[in-house]
């Protein structure tokens, strides 16, 4: 799967900008560029430079000049790719960076594919397979939780978590393998009270890293609070200021939002989504009822669900306001819930004291004069557990890494039942081969299919 060939891609947005950078890499980078690069120090031959040196100068293709530019050599191993890389920086011109990127492809070198610089620097040893997917993370990273999750991964976060334990697990599996061998003579040589310990931390270590998939996709995608309520509650008045931007159409008419609407808003570093949905109410209306059951599907998939009430509608009723709330937290038993009484604009202070007895249990605002937004965002924040960033723990927000913890748990588990109900070494030699096996694939030590790789690498943009 090594390629020998030089590729070549505009690592910078394409569009017009102040300067562009034009990447090559491969073992005939330097060579190339050096064809049809004229030094601003006569006499300067780009082979003949130290790696990580910087050259000013123009490319010219024969006596036509097609710009100034700084030319960053990067000779191997000691490059992204491993390889030898030249990065050209030009200027931002449409047409200069096309001119430069077809001089090259008409003199050896092909255009890079989604990810390839990346997937060099992975087929090269510079980066795991796992460090190499986070590439792309830290890219499309939209706030610093994702960013730092991102960068950890980058920096090779699960990596050295599962590093030792999968090294003890190597030992022990060659002594099992070694038993195998001696099978004839009864004898043990893999100590089976350590390989017990053993195996109860693995299965503990994966057991947190797949837990922690949950509140890493949310960190990766944004965590999805859905907006629920009876309709001209205020929910889209609620979106509309925690946006700060008239994204929903509000309206006294009752039923007006008929479909989900989301957006995303970055609070403290951490990215929402919140899903505003149609008001949730009997009514006879088919395509109403279409939304109505749209706003439970939406509730059901959130992280986070936020029920806004009308204090208006229960100011000589307060059996009645909380036996609202009790039917929504008991619809949704394992959801996170934050409970906020709308409109305190219009309610008496006394009126809405006698409802709220209870203050830690809601969040009192009016969404349209945007009161109590600041309370429903620390509240919001204070929902997510952020401890995991703060202390640096490894998060999984890779699916892919989720299913492999899933399977060598799996197998693990088999080993611990195997080691516990005393069966022969080679009925569990599988399962731990199967578990080390799983545990590759996350960062590539096992050969990885080369469509798995296709599939990876296809998702990073050219030129990275």
């Amino acid at each position: 799967m090594i390629q020998n060939d030089t590729i070549i891609a505009l690592a910078t947005p394409a569009g017009v900008g102040a300067i562009a950078v034009i990447r090559l890499s491969g073992a005939a980078a330097i060579r190339t560029v050096n064809q049809f690069f004229a030094p601003v120090k006569k006499g300067k031959d780009l082979l003949t430079q130290k790696t990580h040196t910087l050259h000013l100068g123009h490319i010219v293709q024969g006596t036509k000049v097609l710009d100034q530019v700084l030319v960053s050599i990067f000779k191997n191993p000691h490059s992204y790719t491993g390889e030898n890389v030249v990065e050209i920086s030009c200027h931002g011109s449409s047409f200069i960076q096309q001119e430069i990127i077809q001089l090259f492809l008409q003199n050896g070198c092909r255009m890079a594919d989604n990810g390839e610089f990346t997937m060099r620097a992975f087929l090269n040893g510079k980066m795991d397979l796992s460090q190499a997917e986070a590439v792309a993370d830290v890219i499309a990273s939209n706030s610093a939780a994702s960013h730092q999750v991102a960068i950890q991964q980058m920096r090779g976060g699960i990596t050295n978590e599962l590093k030792e334990l999968r090294g003890q697990l190597l030992d022990f599996a060659a002594l099992i393998e070694l038993e195998l061998d001696f099978s004839g003579e009864d004898v043990e040589f893999a100590d089976r009270t350590k390989f017990k310990e053993l195996v109860a931390t693995i299965s503990s270590v994966l057991k947190r890293l797949i837990d922690s998939f949950a509140f890493g996709n949310a960190m990766k995608n944004g965590i999805p609070v859905a907006i629920i309520g009876e309709p001209n509650v205020g929910k889209s008045t609620l979106l509309n200021a925690l946006l700060n931007e008239e994204k929903a159409i509000v309206s006294d008419i009752a039923g007006t939002t008929r479909d989900a609407i989301e957006d995303e808003v970055i609070i403290d570093g951490v990215a929402f989504r919140f899903i505003d949905t149609a008001g949730i109410r009997e009514t006879e209306d088919v395509v109403e009822n279409i939304g109505i059951q749209k706003a439970y599907e939406k509730a059901e998939a959130a992280q986070l669900i936020i029920f806004l009430i009308n204090a208006e509608k229960y100011l000589n009723n307060a059996a009645e306001f909380h036996s609202e709330i009790r039917s929504v937290k008991e619809r949704f038993p394992n959801k996170r819930l934050l409970v906020l009484v709308n409109k305190i604009d219009r309610v008496h202070t006394e009126v809405l004291n006698a409802l709220t007895t209870d203050r830690e249990e809601f969040i009192l605002l009016s969404a349209k004069e945007k009161i109590g937004i600041d309370a429903l965002q620390a509240a919001l924040t204070s929902l997510v557990n952020t401890g995991a960033l703060s202390n640096n723990e490894t998060i999984v927000t890779n699916s892919r890494h989720f299913e492999a913890l899933t399977l060598a748990l799996e197998s693990i588990e088999s080993v611990k039942n195997g080691i516990e109900l005393d069966i022969s070494s080679d009925l569990f030699a599988i399962d731990i081969r199967e578990c080390l096996r799983h545990l590759g694939n996350i960062t590539g030590e096992y050969d990885v299919d080369k469509d798995i790789l296709g599939h990876i690498f296809g998702n990073f943009c050219i030129g990275k």
